[in-house]
């Protein structure tokens, strides 16, 4: 049973934010910013973020050449160039508002490898530099001529660089997210399984395994940034899970005299110099089925995929070991738009980030942010 100071103190709020991510930080701080005599609560049911916010690679990114080519293929090029432009904005947004120092952001840019497979993409680069102009001023892409500097397998024909990608550490920027909702007296429960959502009365359940009875939380709004998850609150949401693979390598042996952001096999491989050592991840288009899920786990197939990855492409001929590896839950669609919608008036969403949440998870909450405040 709840005590009357429970009841009196701790069950209503303006905004009852549900994903307590980087999305979900981002609309708590973004609404109270807006209404500082608001009360703000946010709902996370693990103890750090339950999808992908802090087990990301720590991409600084808003697609690679290839990546924006597929994407030219489902969508009209003007989609094309707003997604392009709200990841941009995104990464702009959270560098001024953090400061790089906070985010550890460093420019190191963004570098795609390019084998046999995708030699003909080079074609489209032209197009795709005068498509990304009005938002960039200048060509976004360009080859390398040095690339055999690197050392990469014998299978990369080129290196092609983009100069307005970095990179940032996942912990640093949650742990910025964390600390300005402090600031603004936003308050956050992890630990919190939500049940079930009353979207017309606006009311939150809790399943808490501790108590013989449900929790309800009374919200004057409800703002949903739960991504992957989210289908089990609103089912008709058109969203899929999708697991990714990260795996972080001991001190290598030898110095890696590079740095940035690389992507392989299309963007599906992503990898990065950590503190001299390798991070990798990705590898998901292995086994899409496989990785349609929910559950944190390790794909055998995808493992073995990206130990391949290490041994033929990126470090040919030098032996590696692994001393971390983890997944995380990122949410998909039929192009790599997010939802963003009112699902009752008061009650929004902000979810299916496409695996960008670190570019576009600031900007989404924002514009899930100017939902809520039109009603």
């Amino acid at each position: 049973m709840l005590s009357y100071w429970e009841k009196k103190n701790f069950l209503k709020y303006d905004l009852v934010v549900v994903g307590g991510g980087i999305v979900g930080l981002s609309t708590a701080i973004q609404f109270k910013t807006l209404n500082p005599d608001s009360s703000v609560m946010v709902l996370e049911r693990g103890i750090f973020p339950s999808g992908a916010s802090t087990k990301n690679a720590g991409f600084a990114c808003f697609g690679s050449l290839t990546e924006i080519l597929d994407d030219l293929e489902v969508l009209p090029k003007e989609e094309v160039l707003s997604l392009v432009e709200r990841r941009y904005k995104g990464l702009l947004a959270i560098r001024q508002y953090f400061g790089d120092s906070k985010l550890d952001y460093r420019p190191s840019g963004g570098f795609e490898l390019i084998t046999p497979k995708e030699l003909s993409q080079l074609d489209h680069l032209k197009s795709v530099n005068d498509l990304l102009q009005p938002i960039f001023k200048k060509d976004v892409f360009s080859l390398l001529k040095d690339h055999r500097d690197y050392k990469f397998g014998p299978l990369v024909n080129e290196i092609v660089k983009n100069d307005f990608e970095g990179e940032l550490d996942s912990g640093k920027f949650l742990n910025s997210l964390w600390e300005k909702c402090s600031d603004l007296k936003v308050k956050i429960l992890t630990g919190v399984h939500v049940d079930q959502i009353d979207t017309d009365e606006k009311k939150v359940f809790i399943k808490d395994s501790y108590m013989a009875f449900s929790l309800v939380f009374q919200a004057k709004k409800i703002a949903i940034c739960t991504n992957a998850f989210t289908k089990t609150l609103f089912p008709q949401q058109d969203i899929k899970p999708g697991r990714g693979l990260v795996l972080v390598t001991k001190i290598l042996p030898f110095e890696v005299s590079w740095k940035g952001s690389f992507h392989y096999d299309k963007g599906y491989v992503y990898f990065r110099n950590i503190d001299n050592r390798l991070l990798l991840g990705g590898g998901r288009n292995m086994d899409f089925e496989g990785e349609n899920t929910t559950e944190f786990g390790i794909n055998p197939i995808i493992r073995s995929y990206l130990l391949s990855v290490i041994n033929e492409i990126i470090f040919p001929g030098f032996s590696t070991e692994i001393e971390m590896e983890w997944s995380g839950i990122m949410a998909f669609g039929p192009d790599k738009r997010p939802i963003v919608v009112m699902e009752k008036p008061g009650v929004g969403l902000a979810v299916r980030l496409g695996g960008m949440g670190v570019a576009i998870g600031w900007q989404t909450a924002g514009e899930l942010v100017n939902l809520l405040q039109k009603v």
